[in-house]
C-alpha cells in the first residue's frame, strides 16, 4: 500500500464505521507515470442513511479534497447503506472499463 492510499484508508476508516470497505488502487491501468492516482473505493456505511447518493458522494470527497487537489486524479465510488447492501445481495463494485489513455498509441 502507497502512501496515498493509506491516507485514503486511514481518512476513511477514521470517518466511517465501514460495514464493508474495499479501496482499489487502479493507477496501473491508466496512462501516465503516476502510481497513486486512479482509485475505485467501495464503502457501505450507516452514516449514508438518509442521505442521497449525491450527498454520499459530496461527503466523501471533502473528506478527501486535499488528495483531489493533488495526487489523486480519479476516484470512483460506490457508497451504499447497510440495507441497500444487503438488498442488493452484498454485492461489491463492477470492474472498471480501460481507460483510453493507457489504449493509446504514440505514432
Amino acid at each position: 500500500m502507497g502512501p496515498v492510499e493509506k491516507i485514503i484508508a486511514e481518512k476513511i476508516e477514521a470517518k466511517y464505521k465501514a460495514v464493508e470497505m474495499s479501496l482499489l488502487n487502479e493507477s496501473h491501468m491508466h496512462s501516465g507515470p503516476a502510481t497513486e492516482s486512479h482509485f475505485k473505493l467501495f464503502l457501505v456505511a450507516p452514516e449514508f442513511d438518509g442521505l442521497s447518493r449525491v450527498d454520499r458522494q459530496r461527503a466523501v470527497f471533502d473528506l478527501l479534497a486535499e488528495e483531489l487537489a493533488g495526487p489523486v486524479h480519479a476516484l470512483s465510488l460506490r457508497l451504499l447503506t447497510p440495507a441497500e447492501w444487503q438488498k442488493q445481495n452484498q454485492s461489491a463494485m463492477p470492474d472498471s472499463p480501460d481507460c483510453a489513455g493507457a489504449n493509446k498509441s504514440n505514432t
